[in-house]
């Protein structure tokens, strides 16, 4: 089922509205779509290298639109059924605690989802739920898809063809690599 939801999406790069389409895709994805934007902004870039900048914000702008989707998601459903559920059981003060330290490193959960194979919409979700603070959400959200739209969109609008089969099965190694190191170092200046 899901490789000809996989075929199915491919085939839509090539409609004629293939920009709304990614803005679609891009919006669902970041609450509730198992495909990433990426599979429609690889071949939409190569067949039309001179759009791979706007075909690149199309997604980002509304990939963070349903971003803010899932943000919601999470906050309603814990507000109305997740609280209440959770204080009956005696537990209200254990989620504080999980949303407390959520929170504390949520700028590097979003970031790394973000840019990332993790699935966004699992921390869009979480940063609702946890009530992580908007503004920092909807930065960090802007950071990491233009991080990973961009690099894509540039590195297609460089190497065109060639590099797609870096694209669709090295990038997210590469930007997991990057994280790690980048979360590293940080360690490594605060504790030293």
């Amino acid at each position: 089922m899901l490789q000809s939801l996989y075929d199915r999406t491919i085939r839509l790069a090539d409609h004629p509205h293939a920009l709304w389409v990614l803005a679609f895709v891009a919006f669902i994805e970041s609450s509730v779509f198992p495909i990433p934007p990426d599979v429609l902004m690889i071949p939409m870039i190569l067949a039309r290298p001179s759009r791979a900048w706007l075909i690149a914000t199309v997604a980002l702008v509304f990939s963070v639109l349903g971003g803010l989707l899932g943000y919601a998601i999470g906050a309603f459903f814990y507000d109305s059924i997740g609280q209440p559920i959770l204080e009956a059981m005696g537990k209200g003060h254990a989620m504080q605690e999980f949303n407390q330290r959520f929170n504390d490193f949520g700028f590097w959960a979003v970031l790394t989802a973000g840019v990332t194979p993790f699935p966004y919409k699992v921390i869009t979700i979480m940063s609702g739920w946890t009530g992580m603070p908007l503004g920092t959400f909807i930065a960090t959200s802007i950071l990491a898809r233009a991080l990973r739209f961009y690099i894509v969109a540039g590195l297609l609008w460089g190497f065109g063809e060639p590099i797609r089969d870096f694209i669709e099965k090295r990038l997210g190694l590469m930007f997991t690599l990057f994280i790690i190191l980048l979360i590293g170092g940080f360690l490594v200046v605060k504790y030293i």
